[in-house]
């Protein structure tokens, strides 16, 4: 199958599910989602398989085992590529992220100390000015709300500090494009566009060793 965009029936799809997010709707569309949502998002990861990495589609099913919300299905459909980068449709349109989402307590460790230290700190400063000016935002996941323990609170640095994961992240609202290769293009041109964050987590964190 050949990535041509998602057709108007997955983001249709969507917004049907939004509002009524139930197995009977499911059911009754679910060759729609086969179709119209995951298919696209299988051909789109298989045309992206050599530069990226094999990809990952996300169960639909969410985790309700923590959850105080009962809803049975995720509003988006979520892939993961190998070497890094994750793309996601919603009614609300077309998103894409590479980084770390979550650090673990030994990545957090290595991330912290990166940051604090001048030389590498400064460096992934440049790094995300040079993302801005790319229109490509980072931002922080589970970001504490003081500083984390051992660190000044008047550190140049202390809001990168905070942060329990960082990510590039960029947002596409609705637009007919989406419905055609050009949203390839846009996820592409993100992900190398981001590289350089990726490249930094990678050198100056890791993966975890725990």
């Amino acid at each position: 199958m050949t990535f041509d965009g998602w057709p108007a029936e997955a983001l249709e799809f969507y917004e049907g599910l939004e509002a009524d997010n139930s197995r009977t709707y499911w059911s009754a569309h679910k060759a729609v989602y086969e179709e119209a949502v995951h298919g696209p998002m299988a051909a789109l990861l298989a045309e992206l398989a050599d530069e990226f990495g094999p990809g990952k589609i996300f169960r639909p099913n969410r985790d309700l085992r923590f959850s105080a919300d009962k809803s049975p299905y995720k509003t988006h459909i979520g892939a993961l590529f190998e070497r890094g980068g994750y793309v996601q449709l919603s009614a609300n349109g077309l998103a894409a992220g590479l980084g770390m989402f979550h650090l673990a307590a030994d990545q957090l460790d290595r991330y912290r100390r990166a940051v604090a230290e001048d030389v590498t700190g400064r460096e992934l400063e440049r790094v995300i000015a040079a993302l801005a000016k790319k229109r490509i935002e980072v931002v922080g996941r589970d970001s504490l709300k003081s500083a984390p323990r051992g660190y000044p609170k008047d550190h140049p640095r202390i809001e990168l500090l905070r942060h329990k994961g960082l990510i590039a992240w960029r947002k596409w609202p609705v637009e007919p494009w989406l419905g055609t290769a050009e949203a390839k293009k846009e996820v592409v041109a993100f992900l190398r566009g981001a590289r350089p964050l990726h490249d930094w987590l990678g050198t100056r964190v890791g993966p975890s060793q725990s």
